[in-house]
C-alpha cells in the first residue's frame, strides 16, 4: 500500500484506528494486508508502516484525534462536518488535533490543538447547516458505540515546553 492508497483507505472507511484495537479497521493493518500480532514495530513492514503513517498524519484532508476509545485514529475530511455537529457527544480531548512535532532535542512529541481551534471555517459553516440525524447517520454506528456525555476518559497529558 502506498500513503495514496492509505489516505483513499481512510477517505473510504471515514474513520480507522492507526494501530489500536477498536470498532473500526487498522491503518496498519491495511498497510500490510494482513493481521500483525503484538506491536507494529516489530513487523517486517515496519519502516513502510512508519513512512506511511507519518504521509497520513501530514494529509490536510486526514484528522489526527483520539476519537476511538482515546486511541489515535484518523478521520477522513468528509467527516469533519458530521464530527464536528456531533461534538458535544465526545470528550473534548478526543477530538483535538494531535500533532506530532520534533524536538530540537531530536524527541518526538505530541500536541494538541483543542476542538474547535482546528475547525476550519469551510467545515464550521457545513456542520451549522448540518441536522443532527445527517450527522449521526454520516458517523454510523461510531456514535453509539463511542459517544458518551463530553468529559475525559484519559488522562490529560501537559506537552513539554518547546
Amino acid at each position: 500500500m502506498t500513503a495514496d492508497e492509505a489516505i483513499e483507505f481512510i477517505r473510504k472507511c471515514g474513520v480507522v484506528l492507526a494501530s489500536g484495537k477498536g470498532p473500526v479497521p487498522r491503518l496498519t493493518e491495511a498497510i500490510v494486508n494482513g493481521p500483525i500480532k503484538g506491536s507494529w514495530w516489530g513487523h517486517p513492514g515496519s519502516h513502510q508502516i512508519y513512512a506511511i503513517l507519518q504521509t497520513v498524519a501530514d494529509s490536510r484532508d486526514v484528522l489526527v484525534c483520539r476519537l476511538v476509545g482515546g486511541k489515535v485514529t484518523f478521520v477522513h475530511r468528509r467527516l469533519w462536518p458530521a464530527l464536528v455537529r456531533l461534538a458535544k457527544r465526545f470528550p473534548p480531548d478526543w477530538i483535538a488535533q494531535v500533532r506530532e512535532e520534533h524536538t530540537p532535542a531530536g524527541r518526538h512529541v505530541n500536541r494538541e490543538i483543542p476542538f474547535p481551534d482546528w475547525v476550519p471555517a469551510d467545515v464550521q459553516s457545513q456542520a451549522a447547516n448540518m441536522s443532527e440525524t445527517d450527522a449521526i447517520a454520516a458517523m454510523g454506528a461510531l456514535v453509539s458505540s463511542q459517544a458518551t456525555p463530553a468529559r475525559s476518559r484519559r488522562k490529560r497529558q501537559t506537552p513539554e515546553p518547546a
